[in-house]
């Protein structure tokens, strides 16, 4: 079964919320109309019953033939529909109409002097009925009228209010409809527009409406949405082409040793240094795609490191520990200082060693021999700091900013033949994020670079 539409759906609870809203108000002015028609005729009855009083107190002294004359004339005042029933206290009757020869007893529960309903003939009548003296006479005074015309008109009001109702809700739903439709019309625009934005086209955003609602927030979110997508895509088809680039490299030059070392026949020698070649390339390889899988865990958020208790100098005297022998190798001088105590720090031991491994064979490759490289560990206001100074070659101004970028390289050649993928400091950079850490660097051409990381101490 197919779902409703967001319009259908409103103007259906809309029109639902409207037919009782109407069957509420209906009831309420049935029920209002009714007090205020029966208000009515009680107030006429008791207009009445004070008339006839009135008469008997005026006309009695005259005799009973001047008291009903002017009974008789006080009924065709009033109308048809109008009894009236006057009797004697022992019930010898005074005056009465001919349907009230033997007056109407209220029933159960009605007490004498207030108005009650009661059926004469098929027909219902109102009635009230109270006793009064007068010159130390007590008289019985029964006065009614016909709730025909009372009736009509309650039963013309509801077949108004079913007639009208319905023609009422339907010409509001209808309206409402054509309302909901009108003002969901930005969403279909915006609904087509987003459908037609692919891959290719990514750059597209979509209009946002001029109205501050709800519309406007969700276009300019989707905008935001098709901005960092964007922005992904292109990560993400660089990488691929970065990557795609670096491995070529390697994979040609084996390819090239191999083919060579088919060509003619020859020597064992020859044949190993041939070998030699593919094997330091595959070595290259091997690493290059490590860093990529590596990289690839973590942009997809698989790649999360078991976070406990560790001390930081323990990862950073591990680190210096090879970096010496690799600086050693290079005629470089080393020095590495950290404090004695713990530093605690939430995160992966065997992570935090790998950036401070990055951030040391970096400082080794760029820095020819006879330089130094200093690299201090300490603790400042709740964070463990780390500072690694080289005398290398330092970094291009306009290069600081996209060091940490993947296969970024300030010098490519010198990268390339050090052994360098341009990944390391992404990776470094990773690490340190991943520990709520940072990491910077400051540099110039010529005078050599330093590297500071800051992890936060671990809590007590």
């Amino acid at each position: 079964m197919k779902a409703l539409s967001i319009g259908a759906r409103l103007t259906a609870w809309y029109s639902l919320m409207l037919a009782l809203s109407l069957a509420l108000f209906g009831a309420a002015a049935y029920f209002a109309m009714h007090h205020s028609i029966r208000a009515t005729v009680d107030a006429e009855l008791l207009h009445r019953y004070e008339a006839v009083r009135d008469i008997i107190k005026d006309d009695m002294p005259q005799g009973l033939p001047a008291v009903q004359d002017e009974f008789s004339e006080l009924l065709e005042s009033e109308g048809a529909g109008s009894l009236l029933r006057v009797s004697y206290q022992n019930g010898s009757v005074i005056y009465a109409t001919p349907a009230m020869q033997n007056g109407v007893e209220p029933g159960p529960g009605h007490a004498i002097g207030h108005p009650f309903n009661a059926r004469i003939s098929g027909e219902w009548f109102r009635f009230l009925r109270q006793t009064v003296a007068i010159r130390g006479t007590v008289y019985d005074i029964e006065v009614g009228t016909s709730t025909r015309q009372f009736g009509r008109s309650l039963e013309r009001f509801r077949e108004l209010l079913y007639a009208l109702a319905p023609l009422f809700l339907i010409l509001a739903a209808l309206v409402g409809l054509l309302l909901s439709r009108r003002a969901l019309a930005p969403v279909d625009e915006i609904t087509r527009a987003a459908r037609s934005i692919g891959a290719q086209d990514l750059s597209r955003r979509l209009a946002v409406p001029r109205a501050s609602d709800e519309l406007q927030r969700l276009a300019a979110t989707l905008n935001e949405m098709l901005a960092r997508l964007e922005a992904a895509f292109q990560r993400i088809t660089q990488f691929t082409a970065d990557a795609s680039h670096e491995l070529r490299t390697p994979v040609s030059i084996m390819r090239t040793n191999a083919e060579i070392a088919l060509r003619k026949p020859r020597s064992e020698a020859e044949y190993r240094e041939a070998l030699s070649h593919i094997l330091e390339e595959s070595e290259k390889i091997s690493r290059m795609i490590g860093q990529l899988l590596f990289l690839a865990r973590a942009d997809s958020a698989s790649g999360q490191l078991p976070m406990i208790r560790n001390d930081l100098c323990v990862a950073f005297d591990n680190a210096c520990r090879e970096a010496r022998v690799l600086a050693e190798s290079k005629r470089l001088s080393f020095r590495a200082s950290a404090p004695h105590n713990p530093l605690w720090v939430e995160g992966d031991a065997a992570s935090l060693e790998r950036l401070f491994m990055i951030l040391l064979d970096n400082a080794v490759k760029y820095t020819a021999a006879g330089g130094e490289i200093d690299a201090r560990l300490g603790s400042d206001d709740g964070f463990a700091v780390a500072d690694i100074r080289d005398t290398g070659t330092g970094i291009g101004a306009e290069d600081i900013t996209r060091v940490f970028d993947r296969f970024y390289r300030a010098d490519r050649a010198r990268s390339r033949e050090s052994g360098g993928t341009g990944l390391g400091l992404a990776i470094g950079k990773w690490i340190a994020e991943v520990h709520r850490g940072e990491i910077r660097v400051e540099s110039a051409l010529g005078k050599g670079s330093t590297f500071h990381v800051r992890i936060p101490l671990a809590r007590d």
